[in-house]
């Protein structure tokens, strides 16, 4: 997996658990303090809410169109980001795209964090021969570009949202199981996970209280990072049509449809390629923000 296998934290700063609150009082003020991590989170927080409240902030219909205005220019005086090949007002039709954009690229993230934070913390944390061969499946998918795999299970499952979601979802659980895995593995030697052993405690008792709290953080930032390979890789599966369908508003999708009016319009033909950057730049910055904050050394 090319794109994601890079991406590796090593080192976590052990958070006693009666700490946690404090820590995390404090994490949220370094990031406050960040000021292009604020401005990503702004950029973010407004695109969420324009595609929650698509209906009272995009001025038309998004599947509403006139053939005599398509491709008009940005600008327009009825289309203030002009119009697609059908006629159809782009800032409506990207407003209501970040819904499923979004969706689409949030959702496998959100499902490979719980799996995969639950398959590495129960191989870091118990180790031995069940390490080894769930580690050693796991790196089977390793041989494989992030791209490709994705590409090829969304093939062999067909076409859809469903579909390309369970897609992404497998591909982003390798990356997130061996990330918690590695932080698992150094946890599990501190002290006081040592001495909670030795008390008695049990090991699940040891996981819910010292060993949770210091894992999900550093997974989270980690599972952060990817949301924006997570949008582009849906945007492209859409683009090749093993993800959304017409006419539904998706920003891989209005690239695809718009692509012969590139040299029509090629201003209006790259909102939504400008979109999915703009998107995907955000959460990186946020991620990058997060990671400082949490003092998560990459």
């Amino acid at each position: 997996m090319a794109v994601l296998s890079d991406i590796r934290i090593d080192t976590v700063a052990p958070l006693p658990a009666r700490a946690s609150r404090g820590y995390w009082g404090s994490v949220l003020r370094r990031l406050m303090r960040d000021p292009v991590a604020m401005v990503a989170a702004g950029v973010i927080l407004a695109i969420v809410l324009a595609a929650a409240f698509a209906p009272f902030v995009a001025p038309g219909d998004p599947y509403k169109g006139a053939m005599l205005r398509r491709l008009k220019p940005i600008g327009d005086a009825t289309y203030w980001l002009g119009s697609d090949e059908l006629g159809r007002d782009m800032l409506t039709r990207l407003i209501y795209g970040g819904r499923l954009s979004l969706f689409m690229g949030v959702l496998p993230v959100a499902c490979a964090f719980v799996i995969g934070s639950t398959l590495g913390v129960f191989a870091g944390y118990v180790g031995g021969w069940v390490n080894m061969v769930l580690m050693r499946v796991i790196d089977v998918f390793y041989a494989f570009p992030s791209v490709l795999l994705a590409i090829a299970l969304s093939g062999a499952l067909g076409a859809g949202i469903t579909n390309a979601v369970v897609s992404l979802t497998i591909v982003f659980i390798p990356p997130i199981t061996r990330v918690a895995e590695s932080v698992t593995t150094q946890i599990r030697t501190r002290d006081y996970v040592e001495a909670a052993r030795v008390s008695g405690a049990g090991a699940f008792t040891i996981i819910r209280v010292h060993v949770l709290g210091n894992v999900l953080g550093p997974i989270f930032v980690y599972a952060t990072s990817l949301i924006s390979v997570s949008m582009i890789l849906a945007s492209g599966l859409s683009f090749l049509g093993l993800g959304s369908k017409p006419p539904e508003p998706e920003w891989g999708l209005m690239l695809n449809t718009l692509r012969t009016a590139i040299y029509v319009q090629p201003a209006v033909a790259a909102l939504p390629g400008a979109m999915i950057f703009i998107t995907s730049i955000s959460f990186n910055l946020l991620s990058d923000g997060l990671r400082s904050a949490m003092a998560v050394r990459a």
